[in-house]
């Protein structure tokens, strides 16, 4: 019985590990830093499509709040690639 419940524990702390500690540590992160960085990039990227859809409506507003917010996050993405350990593995979709 207790082998059972050892390999279930192990499965789950398997599954545990990937689903909230692989990424961030494969970046050299922690999970909290990683969190952090990943609400406030997407707090932006929501800003900036607030922005875009009253643009939409009123094209004089907004005018370039948009495409600099996107372009800002990507330039800190290759920033942070090109400084990485092995570039050429960096996923493309790290935040």
């Amino acid at each position: 019985m207790a082998s059972k419940q050892t390999i279930s524990q192990t499965g789950h702390s398997g599954v545990l590990h990937r689903m909230f500690l692989e990424h961030p540590g494969s970046l050299g992160m922690s999970w909290a830093g990683h969190a952090a960085g990943a609400v406030k990039i997407g707090a932006e990227l929501i800003g900036a499509g607030c922005a875009a859809i009253v643009h939409a409506a009123v094209p004089g507003w907004f005018t370039e709040s948009a495409g600099k917010t996107v372009t800002r996050i990507y330039e800190h993405i290759q920033a942070r690639k090109a400084g990485s350990a092995d570039p050429e593995n960096w996923p493309d979709y790290e935040i």
